[in-house]
């Protein structure tokens, strides 16, 4: 089993969004910030490579939107996942699953494209589609906080396809794959913990952004219940701290990865490191 990082897009975004109530005096001392309050992030998508099966865990915003919308996005190059993806010798068709965190449309928005007729297609034509039942319900029945959040072009043409499988409990996934659920930032967002021999990772998705966001108090703006995502967020670090889990950030611009390490002050944050340096590959 292998996972390999893939940065799908890079774009920017408020500072206070980012970092929720904590202050800017604060956070801008573990996360550059420029004068317009804007601070550089990615959307890192993560590709498992196991037996058969090849399966990415989100597929970025994709670019079925006007400029407009990705002005305020403040993208700062066109979406790059299929391109990342064949420089790996990887086609689109040869993915088998694809694994949403959740339904946002900077995690989905790749999963289809428009053609020329105005039709939207899915853009992995072999795969099929994993979601949480909660956070698939979630989406459609929104919410005033996350409406401009979700797209019907991003979810329809999936559940017409037969092909969207939908996760009820936290648990084994697939031999080496296990899911967490976490409801603070959105109802139903998967978290994907891979065991690789001794060493287990996590793609933290939007339950921890960034390495900046591991502080208890700094949580997204965003996310839609804070108090929950706090309570949510410390009982996992100490679960990782005490197993030594490996945290691959999806929206770190600066950090791909770290541990956590329990101290007297509560858990805090490693050095960084990029997964490919320390990934163990086995058959």
């Amino acid at each position: 089993m292998n996972v390999i990082p893939i940065i799908a897009d890079s774009w920017k975004m408020d500072g206070g969004v980012a970092f929720g109530v904590v202050p800017r005096s604060l956070w801008s001392k573990v996360y550059p910030v420029d004068d317009s309050n804007l601070i550089r992030i990615v959307t890192r998508c993560l590709l498992i490579l196991t037996g058969t099966r090849k399966i990415l865990v989100d597929t970025g915003m994709g670019n079925k939107r006007g400029d407009k919308y990705y002005g305020f996005r403040f993208r700062e190059k066109i979406a790059g996942l299929q391109k990342e993806i064949n420089k790996l010798g990887i086609s689109c068709d040869d993915i088998t699953d694809i694994l949403f965190t959740h339904l946002h449309d900077d995690h989905v928005g790749g999963a289809t494209f428009y053609d020329t007729a105005s039709e939207v297609h899915k853009t992995f034509s072999r795969a099929d589609y994993w979601c949480s039942a909660d956070q698939w319900i979630w989406s459609k029945t929104s919410n005033k906080r996350e409406s401009a959040a979700f797209f019907n072009d991003n979810s329809e043409v999936l559940e017409n396809s037969g092909r969207l499988k939908l996760i009820y409990n936290e648990g084994e996934w697939l031999d080496g794959i296990s899911i967490r659920i976490f409801n603070g930032h959105t109802r139903g967002q998967i978290v994907p913990i891979v065991t690789i021999g001794d060493d287990t990772y996590v793609f933290t998705a939007d339950f921890i952004p960034a390495k900046a966001n591991i502080p208890i108090p700094y949580v997204p703006a965003v996310d839609i219940e804070p108090l929950l995502s706090m309570n949510e967020k410390e009982v996992f670090l100490k679960v990782a701290a005490l197993n030594n889990y490996t945290l691959i950030f999806q929206h770190d611009f600066y950090n791909e990865a770290c541990r956590v390490i329990e101290t007297e002050k509560g858990v805090v944050a490693g050095e960084s490191f990029s997964i490919n340096q320390s990934i163990k590959s086995e058959s």
